[in-house]
């Protein structure tokens, strides 16, 4: 079955980096485009970024653009998002998802799910 693992969720200081990954298994990874979102407590899940099957394309949330790079490594089954600059409001549950196809910006739109990983920003 397909498995979404994330990992590399911490806490870390405003204007710190960190950089979370998710592992693929269960899929042919190549045929699916990857995202990231997150919820934050007592908000809605949001879309973070999205990258293409080939990696070629990237689209990001106003929110972390600039600041945020999503990527992907087919020949791993892996897409990390490198996050920069990190602000108190980036706090939340990350989760990666799969969508067969093309990149879609809607969470209902992608099929499988990880378990998320807490990034916290402290002051």
């Amino acid at each position: 079955q397909v498995q979404l693992v994330e990992s590399g969720g911490g806490l870390v200081q405003a204007g710190g980096s960190l950089r979370i990954s998710c592992a693929a298994s269960g899929l042919t990874f190549s045929s699916y485009a990857m995202g990231w979102f997150r919820q934050a407590p007592g908000k809605e899940r949001e879309f973070v970024a999205i990258i293409s099957r080939s990696g070629g394309n990237t689209y990001y949330a106003d929110s972390v653009k600039g600041r945020f790079t999503i990527s992907r490594d087919n020949a791993k089954n892996t897409v990390d998002l490198q996050m920069n600059s990190l602000k108190l409001e980036d706090t939340a549950v990350y989760y990666c998802a799969a969508r067969l196809g093309v990149t879609r910006y809607l969470d209902s739109e992608y099929a499988y799910w990880g378990q998320g990983t807490q990034v916290t920003v402290s002051s």
